[in-house]
This record gives structure tokens, C-alpha cells and sequence, in this order.
């Protein structure tokens, strides 16, 4: 069960980055020039493959009581911030994060900026956003995968993850060719955040010397303990966040004054 656990978060989480450099590449190729942001896809994935040859076998030679407490850490501090997040926008005062939105942004910028190439580029400003974009994004799909794989000591696992989410969510964008705006993301990003939350707790503790009841499996336990609080905090917030709006709807005057 804790692999398939291992699976589910990796690719949850990696699917997110993967949508957002998508949604990127989309719009370097639709409003520039295809061939350059592929170019710049492929540099990207080329410099993600070095630097993750470089650096990740370092993180395996950690003690695994440190890599864990350290890495544990890292794991609470962003999946607190992934579910406040998500919380706040399932109550109401933060807005739904839109692809769309963002996609029409990064089409903006980029028609707005001017054209020129240089060697055997021809646009370099859609090469350089392509770059930036996945390079960043497979950056933290790279982090996912290096310490969700070391922690749990099955590297190849979490590598099927992220891979699975990279294939579906590039599968999708090449068919349809368009941001993926009908994407749950904020349903997704309070999964990953309570997923990240959780396996940052359990492995933080264990790094710290605890012991959980059951080792692996008190994860099934923990999983649901989390995402129940983040969803009563949602609720609680959302009913607060009503009253606030038929109070304030309520003193509002009235268009042309009293009669």
C-alpha cells in the first residue's frame, strides 16, 4: 500500500508542474514560433538531465535518519502552503487559479515582445520562455522524484509517477493543442498538499526518532486525518466568508437613495 501510495503522490504532484509548463510552452508555440519553443523544451529537458545526473546521487549518500528529517521539513513547509492555498480558494477569498487566464497572459507578453533569433534559432524569445518554463517546473518534478524515491528507497517507483504524469498531461495538450483549463487544479493541489503534508509529517518525525504505530501503513490513517482537517478549515472559512458577503450586501445603500 505505501507504493501505491508513493505513485499516487508523485504523480498527482508532478501533473500540477506539468500542466503549468505546458500551459507555457502552449503559449510560446501558438503566438511565436513552434520550432523554437520545442527547441527550448528540448535544451530544458537536456539541462534537467544533467543537473539531476550531477546532483542526485549526492542526496542517496545522506543518512537516511537526516535525508528525512531535512527533507520531511522541506515537504511540510510546501505542502502547508499548497493546502492554505487550495483552502483559501475552496472558501472563497482567493480566486480559482485559471489556465485559461494564464495562458492568454503568457500570449500577450509574448506577442507584445519583439522578434529576432540568433544562430539556428529563429524566435529566441519563445525559445527562452520555453526554456524557463519547463527547466523550472521539471526542476521541482525532479525534487518530487529525487526525495519522494530516496526517502521510500524506490527511486524507479517514483520515477514511474512522474513519468505517468508528464505522458498524460503532454498526451493531452498535443491533442487538443490548448491550455488544460478543465483540469481540477485546485482539487488537485489540495490532494498534493495534504499528500505532502502527510509524508512530510511522518518522515520529519521519523528523522526526528519517533516511531509510527504500524510504520507505513499508519500513513492511511494520516492521509485522511489531513485532508479532513484542511477540508473542515474550507467549510469553516466558506461559511464565514458567506456572512461576510450578506452583511456587506446587506449595508450596501441603495442605488438612488432612500424615498
Amino acid at each position: 500500500m505505501g507504493e501505491l501510495i508513493l505513485v499516487v503522490t508523485v504523480f498527482l504532484a508532478c501533473a500540477v508542474e506539468a500542466v503549468e509548463a505546458l500551459t507555457i510552452v502552449l503559449a510560446a508555440g501558438t503566438s511565436r514560433d513552434w520550432a523554437s519553443a520545442l527547441q527550448g523544451t528540448a535544451a530544458a529537458l537536456l539541462a534537467l538531465a544533467v543537473t539531476v545526473a550531477a546532483f542526485g546521487p549526492a542526496i542517496g549518500m545522506i543518512p537516511l535518519g537526516a535525508l528525512r528529517l531535512v527533507v520531511g521539513a522541506l515537504l511540510l513547509v510546501f505542502g502547508l502552503q499548497w493546502l492554505r492555498k487550495a483552502v483559501l480558494r475552496g472558501s472563497g477569498y482567493k480566486a480559482l487559479h485559471d489556465e485559461e487566464v494564464a495562458y492568454r497572459k503568457e500570449v500577450d507578453a509574448a506577442q507584445a515582445a519583439t522578434f529576432g533569433g540568433r544562430g539556428m534559432v529563429a524566435d529566441w524569445y519563445a525559445f527562452t520562455l520555453s526554456f524557463k518554463g519547463v527547466f523550472l517546473e521539471g526542476l521541482e518534478v525532479a525534487f518530487i522524484v529525487v526525495t519522494f524515491g530516496n526517502n521510500q528507497r524506490d527511486v524507479p517507483l517514483a520515477v514511474v509517477g512522474a513519468a505517468a504524469a508528464v505522458l498524460v498531461v503532454a498526451g493531452a495538450g498535443v491533442a487538443v493543442r490548448a491550455p488544460l483549463a478543465r483540469v481540477p487544479e485546485n482539487t488537485m493541489k489540495f490532494a498534493v498538499g495534504t499528500m505532502l503534508t502527510s509524508f512530510g509529517a511522518f518522515w520529519s518525525a521519523e528523522g526526528a526518532g519517533a516511531t509510527w504505530p504500524g510504520s507505513d501503513t499508519s500513513l492511511l490513517a494520516l492521509v485522511p486525518a489531513v485532508a479532513l482537517l484542511a477540508v473542515g478549515y474550507t467549510a469553516v472559512l466558506r461559511r464565514g466568508n458567506d456572512k461576510t458577503t450578506v452583511v456587506a450586501a446587506a449595508s450596501a445603500p441603495v442605488e438612488g437613495g432612500a424615498r
